[in-house]
């Protein structure tokens, strides 16, 4: 019998990826989004709505049941409530995409599965204005709900920084871009930064996995392993890829903040909090989650920015990367030092 599985997204980077994957394995897929945003896959059965329309989430549970939900969609408790809810009998396995960013201590500490979230954790008065606390708590709310609703068959996983073709948030394609131009780019901290973001197929890979070989509910942090990149391979990937011959300028992180440079949006994948790239995904690889090389990541994200396909999210893209007059002046203040 042909595996069903229902897509919440599906249209754009990792809800394609998943609906692109589930189809590779020959299975029946159905997408529901709005139909606004990126492309569905040839060969999926698309349902046009809005998951925050109760008639239309009621309309979609009529069209069940499927052997998995994979949610890449719900972006807050509430909607993540009203849909567990509402198909809760349409399958009996729900895979749940979240955020490393639901746990207390991110980015700020070394962190695993076992560790507190937000929804879990008391008052955090400390917390340092740069990090978005009411998006994970929001993410961990959506969790608890994904977990109240559907008892002992959801699977939650708990990605990092996803990057890949497709990737509406500009992270990436900036530095792509950045680089393209060429002459000296403004390279954050230390070279030798490990970093940790895993590529939107893998992510899809496994969520395909997982939404079959599950047996009870179950957690996921999906980073990549020790040692998989560095911020310098990384930059120098996106050197090759795009032939540019940029020179890169290491600038230490201490004196870009002390400048006014902003952390993790103005310069993507840069973060000074030792537990950004300090999540454990152990639990995952031991389960079979498996990144592909980052430069390959970088050459696919590349060859997709220049095929004229491209559906960046203009708005969230727009808080990413630093402006080239803003860049000039830091290197300058750089060399003046």
């Amino acid at each position: 019998m042909t595996t069903s599985v229902l897509v919440m997204g599906g249209s754009h980077f990792l809800g394609r990826a998943v609906a692109v994957e589930a189809l590779r394995r020959g299975w029946s897929v159905t997408v529901f989004n709005r139909g606004k945003t990126g492309r569905n896959p040839e060969g999926v059965h698309a349902i046009q709505g809005d998951r925050t329309n109760q008639a239309d989430l009621s309309h979609l549970a009529g069209l069940g049941p499927w052997d998995a939900i994979i949610d890449t969609s719900g972006m807050s408790a509430d909607v993540v409530d009203r849909a567990t809810q509402t198909l809760a009998l349409a399958t009996s396995r729900y895979v749940y995409v979240s955020t490393v960013s639901v746990y207390a201590d991110w980015p700020l500490l070394p962190l695993n599965e076992d560790l507190p979230t937000l929804s879990e954790a008391g008052p955090m008065p400390d917390v340092p204005s740069d990090v978005n606390v009411a998006y994970g708590l929001d993410k961990a709310d959506a969790e608890k709900a994904a977990l109240t609703n559907l008892g002992d068959f959801p699977t939650i996983l708990r990605p990092g920084v996803i990057l890949g073709p497709e990737e509406y948030v500009g992270r990436l394609p900036w530095w792509l871009k950045r680089v393209e131009r060429g002459g000296r780019v403004l390279a954050p901290g230390d070279p030798d930064q490990p970093i940790a973001p895993v590529d939107a197929r893998d992510v899809a890979t496994f969520a395909c996995d997982r939404a079959l070989a599950a047996r009870e509910a179950e957690v996921f942090n999906l980073t990549a392993p020790k040692n998989h990149a560095t911020m310098e391979s990384f930059l120098r990937a996106c050197i090759e890829v795009t032939g540019s011959g940029a020179a890169l300028e290491w600038v230490d992180g201490g004196f870009l903040l002390d400048h006014g440079a902003k952390q993790w949006t103005e310069l993507p994948l840069w973060r000074t909090y030792p537990g950004t790239w300090a999540v454990s995904g152990v639990r995952a690889q031991e389960a079979g989650f498996e990144c592909r090389p980052l430069s390959e990541t970088v050459i696919d994200t590349w060859s997709w920015l220049t095929s004229g396909e491209t559906a960046v999210d203009n708005e969230r893209a727009a808080d990413h990367g630093l402006a080239a007059e803003k860049e000039a002046a830091l290197l300058a203040a750089w060399d003046a030092r």
